[in-house]
């Protein structure tokens, strides 16, 4: 027997909040008042710089609910705002939550929903201090804001790039892309059969790059631990090659970066040979990845190299050199923003 759906109206939205909200805490010490009142109470001290960030997700631009659990579109909506904070050098600390629903979700569509955000910041050691909700005429409607904290004067911004840099990214690129394109194909081929099982073997690392990504603090944690400040730094949400023409655009530079030192997982590289896709194409402008790219003193280069995780595949040069990316053969070819563009 299917288990009973609660119409969201029964409750109102005062009655959903609360029920969303039941026996949250405050686990940061900046966070006076939490949930509850018509505003959170939040103090940082002057030894802080405070860092806020917002992203927007539309049902069916930026997710499709035939195949993200409500559980992963929660944590992921959640994540990827912190590793904005990440980018920056910054720790997370609370995020205010905002939500459209439409009239086909139940109370308990919105809890599991819920469920995946309050993982998120149980997992990140971050607090939920408000938000709202509203009636949605065009789906579900994400929109999270994060607040986080760098310790005064490092922060780091695309703008601080300069000639000789090295280029280090994190991880590896373009899983989270085939695991996307894999997801879009079986929903093709399982279109209008409600027996279809889709085929995921041998494939689990690039879906769960897709539906449920990871903020990388772990990097940030090593750098400090290594003393180490990026010079720029980005998070890898729109593809390597936008981020990277963000980064030099900012800091008025230039760069070159080689195609043998891009790091690609191989089920990346099976997924895209699967489908007619290159790797490298994936690896530049897929995005969705959320690893992080920046920039360092060329003196940290030994430093860098000893950090597990880092792979440094290029470096910074003059503006009116461009970018490029270096092939195997030694040409070069102009770097393209051709990422993922919500308003094209």
């Amino acid at each position: 027997m299917a288990e009973k759906q609660t119409e969201i109206s029964t409750l109102g939205e005062f009655g959903l909040i609360d029920k969303l909200t039941d026996g949250l805490s405050a686990v940061n010490d900046s966070t006076k008042l939490a949930v509850g009142d018509d505003a959170a109470i939040l103090h940082y001290p002057e030894t802080s710089e405070v860092l806020v960030t917002t992203d927007l997700l539309l049902e069916n631009v930026h997710f499709d609910l035939t195949y993200v659990p409500l559980k992963h579109l929660g944590y992921k909506a959640a994540v990827v705002n912190f590793s904005d904070i990440y980018a920056m050098n910054g720790t997370p600390k609370q995020i205010t939550v905002s939500l459209g629903i439409s009239g086909r979700f139940t109370v308990e569509h919105i809890e599991e929903l819920y469920a995946g955000i309050r993982l998120a910041c149980e997992s990140y050691g971050v607090d939920i201090v408000g938000g709202d909700t509203t009636a949605s005429h065009q789906g579900l409607v994400i929109s999270i804001t994060c607040i986080g904290e760098a310790e005064r004067g490092k922060a780091v911004r695309r703008s601080g790039a300069k000639d000789t840099d090295i280029i280090c990214v994190s991880g590896d690129l373009g899983a989270a892309y085939m695991g996307l394109q894999l997801l879009e194909r079986e929903k093709i081929a399982g279109a209008g059969n409600k027996d279809f099982t889709p085929d995921f073997a041998g494939k689990e690392y690039i879906i769960e790059r897709q539906l449920k990504p990871e903020a990388r603090r772990d990097v940030v944690a090593a750098l400090a631990e290594h003393g180490v400040v990026p010079t720029a730094m980005m998070d890898v949400s729109d593809g390597l090659s936008s981020e990277l023409m963000h980064i030099c655009k900012a800091s008025h530079t230039g760069c070159r970066i080689y195609q043998d030192r891009i790091p690609i997982d191989y089920q990346t590289a099976a997924m895209a040979e699967d489908l007619g896709i290159s790797p490298l194409t994936a690896a530049l402008n897929g995005g969705e990845d959320y690893e992080l790219v920046f920039t360092v003193p060329l003196a940290a280069h030994e430093t860098v190299n000893k950090i597990k995780g880092i792979k440094v595949i290029g470096y910074i040069c003059k503006e009116d050199l461009g970018c490029a990316l270096v092939l195997t053969n030694g040409e070069e070819v102009e770097l393209k923003a051709r990422g993922f563009n919500p308003l094209a």
